[in-house]
């Protein structure tokens, strides 16, 4: 039950140091910068669809 809760939103930052841990042996601390960066891009490249969605749903009900 203990682990249904947590992956039901109970996360805490002994969790959280856990999950970081984990990161941190399976992808390297060299590679930790670079996985950042695509993850901001992607992020950035979603935020900047969203937009375009928006001002075409404007138009079209103008």
């Amino acid at each position: 039950m203990y682990m249904l809760n947590i992956f039901l939103g109970m996360v805490g930052a002994p969790q959280v140091i856990i999950i970081a841990i984990a990161i941190l042996l399976l992808f390297g601390g060299k590679k930790i910068p670079e996985l950042m960066k695509g993850i901001g891009q992607g992020m950035k490249e979603f935020k900047k669809a969203t937009k375009d969605l928006e001002k075409k749903q404007e138009k079209i009900s103008e």
